[in-house]
């Protein structure tokens, strides 16, 4: 058995495929590119590293897609094959598990057979930052800082897993709302290691649900050196910056880091689809026609419109498909969110409790139809779906929407006020307010008061 200085045991002796495991572990958790390769040459110095195999089984399923999750099967059965013919160790062992929960869309369930493992072995940092990334794409925040917390109580400061580990942390306290903290937290985690994009997005995130626009996009631009060198994650630092600008008025601004930087070329990539569609969404509201702009992500999601892999991604694609126009794929990709799944997996319980109602909302807003819509179950599910308070954003902002077309301004009201838990006013709540006024909308005084939420948006 060999460990690596991120503290992961594996049965490989090989020294290079240990260096490369390595390298791979840094790129994960970093964020750079890489981490693919270095894995592959971790299996061409030891086809049978259980870990690499695992590891790249995990980079499929992470990326959500009916053809990653079949390539993400096979490398199961491939580490399968190496833990019984050349063995492992107890913590491959507990990554091959939990892939095998993983693949059939227990990703949860994956979450906690990680977190079980790490109990015995806190120091394993690869595994913390899985459990972390399998909970991010569940939302389950008090997950993510939990788990991580167990890690950080064994690492000492001169690991070199300690700074990003402090920047999980930093991004699970941001999505409870602790903001002072997290804030504090990431700023250390960047001190720390500097290279942890992570913790710079953290940072960020405490600047948008703060209101504080300006400083947010120093925070962020005076990293870009750090980020830039991302993987595709360089494309949600730019969203962020994005939306600091939009918030500060600068919609041309905002539009050409759409261009550049968010949505430089197609891609089917959900994390890069969200950027778009979120983005679009937000400048759409202030009355910017993006019709144009919409093509490319309509197009993208019309091919995956049968694909309902990962709720968060699909809803998303609905999102485009709506707001674009292209009503015959909105349906049928709301037709197939309609559809029962597999009990195994955790994102039809997903899709039932959150994903089904808010298709119905985000086609009933394009439709204009009349459909009765639960506004308050809906918002008390949303976190399920996984991502972040601020990408969730963009489902409350098209509810507030839908709320506000219908001239309910009790379920208005609400859904402002179970945002603001979260999330200053800003300068949709004020533009949404104008608008509902100017319509001589009577109510006016209840809508401009900041009421009590009549429910929660997280546990």
């Amino acid at each position: 058995m060999s460990t690596d200085r991120f503290g992961m045991t594996t049965a490989t002796a090989d020294e290079s495929a240990i260096d490369a495991l390595e390298q791979a572990t840094y790129a994960i958790a970093a964020h750079k590119p890489g981490g693919a390769v270095a894995l592959d040459a971790a299996l061409d110095a030891a086809p049978d590293c259980v870990a690499a195999q695992a590891l790249l089984g995990f980079a499929n399923v992470m990326l959500a897609r009916r053809e990653t999750t079949a390539l993400a099967k096979r490398g199961l059965s491939r580490a399968r094959a190496s833990l019984e013919q050349a063995g492992g160790s107890c913590a491959e062992a507990a990554m091959v598990d939990a892939l095998a929960l993983a693949v059939n869309g227990g990703l949860s369930s994956a979450a906690d057979r990680l977190d079980d493992y790490l109990i015995g072995d806190p120091g394993a940092f690869v595994i913390a930052k899985l459990s972390h990334s399998l909970r991010f794409m569940t939302g389950d925040a008090l997950g993510m800082m939990n788990s991580v917390d167990r890690t950080l109580a064994v690492l000492p400061e001169s690991h070199p897993g300690y700074g990003f580990a402090l920047g999980c942390r930093a991004f699970a306290m941001e999505e409870l709302g602790a903001y002072d903290a997290a804030e504090k937290i990431g700023r250390r985690a960047v001190d720390i290691e500097p290279e942890d994009s992570w913790a710079i997005h953290a940072v960020g995130h405490v600047h948008e649900m703060t209101g504080r626009a300006a400083d947010g996009l120093a925070w962020i631009e005076s990293r870009r050196a750090t980020w830039k060198n991302c993987n595709n994650f360089a494309l949600h630092m730019s969203w962020h910056s994005a939306l600091f600008h939009l918030e500060l008025g600068r919609l041309s601004q905002a539009l050409d880091i759409f261009d550049n930087e968010v949505w430089p070329r197609a891609s089917d990539d959900f994390r890069d689809m969200s950027n778009a569609v979120a983005l679009l969404v937000r400048v759409e509201q202030f009355g910017v026609d993006v019709c144009a702009r919409w093509r490319g992500p309509a197009a993208i999601a019309a091919a995956r419109a049968g694909d309902t892999t990962l709720t968060f991604a699909a809803l998303h694609n609905l999102a485009a498909l709506a707001a674009s126009g292209n009503l015959r794929e909105a349906r049928e990709l709301a037709t197939a969110i309609e559809a029962p799944g597999s009990k195994d997996d955790d994102q039809e319980e997903v899709r039932a409790c959150a994903g089904r109602p808010l298709a119905r909302a985000i086609l009933g807003l394009a439709e204009r139809n009349g459909g009765a819509v639960d506004f308050a179950a809906i918002l008390r599910e949303l976190p399920r779906i996984g991502g972040s308070n601020a990408q969730r954003d963009v489902f409350v902002r098209l509810l507030a929407r839908l709320a506000s077309e219908r001239r309910d301004i009790t379920a208005l009201e609400a859904i402002l006020s179970t945002r603001r838990i979260l999330k200053r006013d800003d300068s949709f709540v004020a533009l949404l307010r104008a608008r509902f006024h100017a319509a001589g909308t009577r109510g006016q005084q209840t809508f401009a008061a900041n009421a009590e939420p009549q429910f929660k948006l997280i546990a």
